[in-house]
Formats: structure tokens, C-alpha cells, sequence
């Protein structure tokens, strides 16, 4: 999606990714098939492009230092960095006054043995390179929490004291090199099993103070890490109304991918505008609507595989279709998205609603 709007504003696009059938490798003018890592493919790469951003968290954050050598790289390693780590997320989150959740950091035995019993029940979850609900256990109890350390590898991990939520909501800002910010509308947001299933624009139900408030943290966030490019910063709306930063993504998000069919402007966009040092804009959400997450499950309901319903959907009014060309369907595999616009929020979400139960989604 990256390479499709920097192609639509005239740029030829490289993309290095070591999977032959990378769906953006297919689409761009070039594809570098090497690991993250590799240092002819990286070079060749710097070789090629003017500037050089990434679409995925977990590319190592020495490969985009090795490029910022020879070009100009957003987000730099630094921020990729951070967002990388749990506890340096949470540490980056606190020195730039962003509340986050109650946590302890578990890396030892005797970390372990000193947790606090306050943060429990809680999760646990490995330090580096989880995203999508993976590496992370419920717990309820100390022994639960010793049995969940052992499962992870004893690896470093962050404990968070479990939260009573109201909602979920995320928000997108995208700044520039100069310092200029924008953000998009933030977008209430439906997870299951620790992956995005539902966005919806504008946030129902969330005050508009809060908010503001939301827009606000991002924004002090981005600036404090200095950070260039899109951001998108997860946030839970907690019972009795405060608000605490979940976790942040250096990249175009998920919940974020609503804003090419609903908006002016697409967080797309606005990340090849801020690597190519072009004007930011203040996007505009000209449709409300729904986006709905499209999973491997869908190609294996029943333990059969099989085609979904796409001519059923497709006959709906305002209904965006993305599939992401990957080539086989896997369970929790994220294959595309759905995104229903409509004139007012509560036609979005009813033609989203049909939409799910012809695909066997469940609602919300």
C-alpha cells in the first residue's frame, strides 16, 4: 500500500524483503530479495533509493542505521529501536508524560521473586519482537506468572497489571523532519485474541476530550523520540475514564488502513510525503466508517479450505475490498481488510455488520 501511493505520486519504488513472494516486492519497481541484515542487499538498496522507510517493526534497527549512512532513513533506527523493546517503549512513553500501564520488568529469578503482588492478575509479555498478541500469557496468580516466564524462555519479559478497559482506541500522527505534526481521527478499536478485528471512524462513545488528550500524548510522543513518519500509538480508555498508552508502532498501522478509502489523504500518503520532505496536510475524514479486519481463518472455516463470499460483500453499498496478494491463508495470517464508508457512522456500521455475517465474522 506504501508503494502503491508513492507510485501514484510519480516515485519508482525498491523494496528489499527476503520473501520471494513479498506482496510489495511484487508490485514494486524492484525487488531486493536479501535478509534484513544482509549487507550487499542493504548496500545495493542505499544504491538505489534516495530515502528509505520500513513497513514492519521488527526489521532490525542496525539494518536502517547501516542505510542512514548513505541516506536519508525515516523513522530513524533510534525510534525503531524503542518500539522494538517493550520496556524502552515504556520507558519513552513515561519520560515524555505519557501514563502507561502499572508494569515490572522480569529478566531474572530474582526479578521474578520481587514482583510486586499488586500487578496481578496481569500479562506477561516478551520484551522484544511480539506484536499481534504473540508472546504474551494471562496470568492470574505468582505461580501462573513463574509457569508463563518458564513457557517464554525465561527471556526478558514486562509484566502488565491487567486493566479494567472501557475501550480501545488508537491514534495516527505523522511528522515531519521540520517538526510539523498531523494526525488523523482517532479510531475505536476491536481486538481479539490480541489482533486487530474492528476500527471505526469517528471513535463512537470515546469523549471528545479525551480524545484531544489521546492527540495530544501522541504528538508530545513523536516529538520527544523525533521521530519522522507516520505513528500510531494504541491507547486503552479505562472504567473510570483516564486514559493509558498500550503500545506504539513506527509505521503505517493496521487500524490506520481505513484512511484510504474514508479520507483525503491516506497515512500512506502522508509517509511517502514526510520521506520525501513534501508539505504535510491535516488529513480529512470526508466518509465515516468500518474497517474489518480479513484473517487466514477465513479461507479455513470448518477445517475446509474455501473462497469467502466476496460477491455477496461486494454487492454491498460503500465497500472497499483489499486483499494483500499473499499467497497462501493462514489461521491469524492477515490476508486484507474490508473497509465500509457510508454518509453517517450508523450506516457504516450496519452495512458492516452484514458484511461480517455473510464472511462468518463475528460482530461487535
Amino acid at each position: 500500500m506504501f508503494v502503491h501511493a508513492a507510485q501514484q505520486m510519480g516515485y519508482a519504488t525498491v523494496v528489499l524483503d527476503p520473501d520471494a513472494a513479498s506482496p510489495a516486492g511484487a508490485v514494486a519497481h524492484r525487488h531486493i530479495r536479501a535478509d534484513y541484515l544482509d549487507p550487499a542487499g542493504l548496500d545495493e538498496l542505499a544504491g538505489m533509493a534516495a530515502a528509505v522507510t520500513t513497513e514492519f517493526e521488527n526489521v532490525p534497527a542496525a539494518a536502517l542505521e547501516r542505510l542512514a549512512r548513505a541516506r536519508p532513513v525515516a523513522p530513524g533506527a533510534a525510534a525503531v529501536a524503542v518500539c522494538q523493546d517493550r520496556l524502552a517503549e515504556k520507558a519513552a512513553l513515561q519520560r515524555a508524560g505519557v501514563a502507561c500501564a502499572p508494569h515490572a520488568a522480569i529478566a531474572s529469578a530474582e526479578q521474578l521473586a520481587r514482583v510486586d503482588p499488586a500487578l496481578l492478575p496481569g500479562i506477561l509479555k516478551t520484551a522484544r519482537l511480539g506484536y499481534d498478541g504473540k508472546g504474551q500469557v494471562r496470568v492470574e496468580s505468582a505461580a501462573q506468572l513463574a509457569a508463563a516466564w518458564e513457557s517464554l524462555g525465561r527471556s526478558a519479559c514486562v509484566l502488565e497489571r491487567r486493566l479494567d478497559l472501557a475501550a480501545e482506541i488508537s491514534v495516527l500522527v505523522t511528522r515531519g523532519a521540520d517538526g510539523a505534526v498531523v494526525h488523523f481521527p482517532v479510531q475505536r478499536n476491536v481486538h481479539r485474541d490480541g489482533i486487530l478485528a474492528v476500527t471505526r471512524v469517528p471513535a463512537d462513545g470515546v469523549d471528545t476530550a479525551l480524545q484531544a488528550d489521546a492527540i495530544a500524548a501522541a504528538t508530545r510522543l513523536a516529538a520527544a523520540l523525533d521521530y519522522v513518519g507516520v505513528l500510531c500509538v494504541e491507547f486503552f480508555v479505562l472504567a473510570d475514564g483516564s486514559l493509558v498508552a498500550n503500545e506504539m508502532a513506527p509505521r503505517p498501522h493496521n487500524s490506520g488502513h481505513y484512511s484510504i478509502d474514508a479520507c483525503d489523504v491516506s497515512q500512506f500518503d502522508l509517509q511517502v510525503r514526510a520521506l520525501a520532505g513534501a508539505p504535510l496536510v491535516e488529513p480529512r475524514l470526508h466518509s465515516p466508517c468500518v474497517m474489518l479486519n480479513l484473517l487466514g481463518d477465513l479461507w479455513l472455516q470448518g477445517g475446509v479450505a474455501a473462497e469467502p463470499d466476496w460477491a455477496g460483500v461486494l454487492a454491498l453499498p460503500g465497500v472497499h475490498l483489499h486483499l494483500y496478494g499473499k499467497a497462501e491463508a493462514r489461521a491469524g495470517r492477515k490476508m486484507g481488510h474490508l473497509t465500509v464508508t457510508a454518509a453517517d457512522a450508523g450506516g457504516a456500521d450496519a452495512t458492516a455488520r452484514r458484511a461480517a455475517a455473510l464472511l462468518g465474522l463475528a460482530g461487535w
